[in-house]
């Protein structure tokens, strides 16, 4: 699987106050109008100053691709931060490192692929760079000169993300029944 789409670049310790405000976790993701109204609210947390993250027009981002520092996710263990980036459109993670229940929650989810880099890569993009990430082959590739960037090894956690989470992996395996 390929993801290609513009990038938003954010620098280090990215909590899930800034992903998604503690203001708006009484949505609720199963509920298909709230799941949407979370996804309009992600990255809300951002300062002003910053190039906004949601089209608030269209409730959702034009960046598919988000591209982080070190421990990406900290703060809270709110499932809502990896929801609300999936509501929002946005399709994977790279991060330099992330706290680790942002990880298993983005995992358990489905919502978006938490992928690592060995190397910083705030540096070599800019928010609004075409890139594309090859989830089988693990790297990002900036469109603009092709230079590719190699990402660590998702292994068990792709199928379990690509099924949609836990519990899309569960019936596709057959560890539970499908509904």
């Amino acid at each position: 699987m390929k993801i290609k789409a513009k990038v938003y670049v954010l620098g280090d310790n990215i909590d899930t106050d800034l992903i998604i405000p503690a203001q708006y976790l009484n949505l609720v993701p199963t509920i298909p109008e709230e799941y949407a109204k979370l996804g309009s609210y992600a990255m809300a947390g951002l300062p002003d100053s910053e190039i906004p993250y949601v089209d608030q027009s269209t409730g959702k981002t034009p960046y598919g691709i988000m591209i982080a520092g070190k421990n990406f996710g900290c703060g809270s263990s709110r499932e809502h931060a990896p929801v609300a980036l999936g509501a929002a459109g946005c399709q994977a993670v790279v991060a330099e490192s992330y706290a680790r229940i942002f990880f298993r929650n983005s995992v358990a989810t489905g919502e978006v692929y938490p992928f690592e880099t060995a190397a910083p890569l705030t540096a070599e993009f800019k928010t609004g760079d075409e890139a594309e990430v090859d989830v089988e082959a693990g790297t990002i590739t900036r469109c603009a000169d092709g230079k590719v960037f190699t990402l660590k090894d998702l292994g068990a956690v792709a199928p379990v993300v690509a099924a949609g989470g836990m519990f899309g992996y569960a019936r596709q395996v057959g560890m539970i029944k499908s509904k």
